[in-house]
């Protein structure tokens, strides 16, 4: 259910919806009518990483502006597309959202409240209290270990810091388009050190996570051993990095 109306007081380019997708024709268009219904005041811009389906028509179908890109450069490399769009085109804040349908576009409005009072990333967290969304076994324990070392990081409880539904400041979005990790979890795990060292504020929001709608979902015991060691590896490999500067 959605509950947020157009604000009279939004000026134009104030919040982009950013959907990274890759060959998510069957759910892209969905996603994208939900999140217009949800927040009516919010542009959305599709970037389709490569797909090789009908994924960039269903999303202009849809109503999206779409960044139809020719090679596939992972979430990542899609991310750090829309945020130089957003940049480019003057917004003051940005979401995050799956193309998959497992995000509900109704909790954006609280990220984004997040965002408008003083937070520049704003995690949507799905171990924070809200709905029955469970993960088991190395994954999971994967997950704790690294929420832990970055809580310290960040000095505040984080407890999911692979989601990938989060808002981020303008200030976030200035910083990441020039230096948003495109490697394998550097998405998620990379990118956050390098906001919390150049000084964001991060804060998370407990969601309630839904069904995808199309696909399904990666997890085996040994996919998740391998998931454990990159991780840990993306985690290292930020701690060490240079500190990026954030533009104030």
């Amino acid at each position: 259910m959605c509950l947020e109306h157009a604000r009279e007081d939004s000026a134009p380019h104030d919040l982009l919806v950013i959907i990274p997708a890759w060959n998510e024709e069957e759910s892209v268009g969905g996603v994208v009518h939900s999140v217009r219904e949800c927040v009516p005041r919010a542009d959305v811009l599709v970037v389709s990483d490569g797909s090789r389906d009908g994924t960039a028509a269903a999303a202009r179908k849809a109503g999206a502006d779409v960044l139809d890109l020719k090679i596939n450069l992972g979430v990542g490399g899609a991310m750090r597309a829309g945020f130089v769009y957003a940049v480019d085109n003057g917004y003051r804040s940005a979401v995050q959202v799956d193309a998959d349908g497992q995000h509900n576009p109704a909790d954006i409005p609280a990220l984004v409240e997040r965002i408008e009072a003083g937070a520049d990333i704003v995690i949507g967290s799905r171990f924070a209290g809200v709905g029955q969304y469970r993960s088991r076994g190395p994954r999971r324990w994967a997950m704790k270990i690294l929420a832990s070392v970055l809580s310290c990081i960040a000095h505040t409880k984080l407890t999911d810091v692979t989601s990938g539904f989060k808002a981020y400041s303008a200030r976030a979005l200035a910083l990441f388009s020039t230096s948003y990790p495109a490697e394998y979890l550097g998405d998620t795990i990379e990118a956050l050190v390098v906001g919390i060292r150049s000084g964001m504020v991060v804060e998370q929001v407990g969601v309630e996570m839904r069904k995808r709608v199309a696909g399904e979902p990666s997890h085996s015991p040994g996919k998740s051993t391998v998931y454990l060691l990159r991780a840990s590896l993306a985690l290292a490999v930020a701690l060490v990095s240079p500190v990026k500067k954030a533009v104030r």
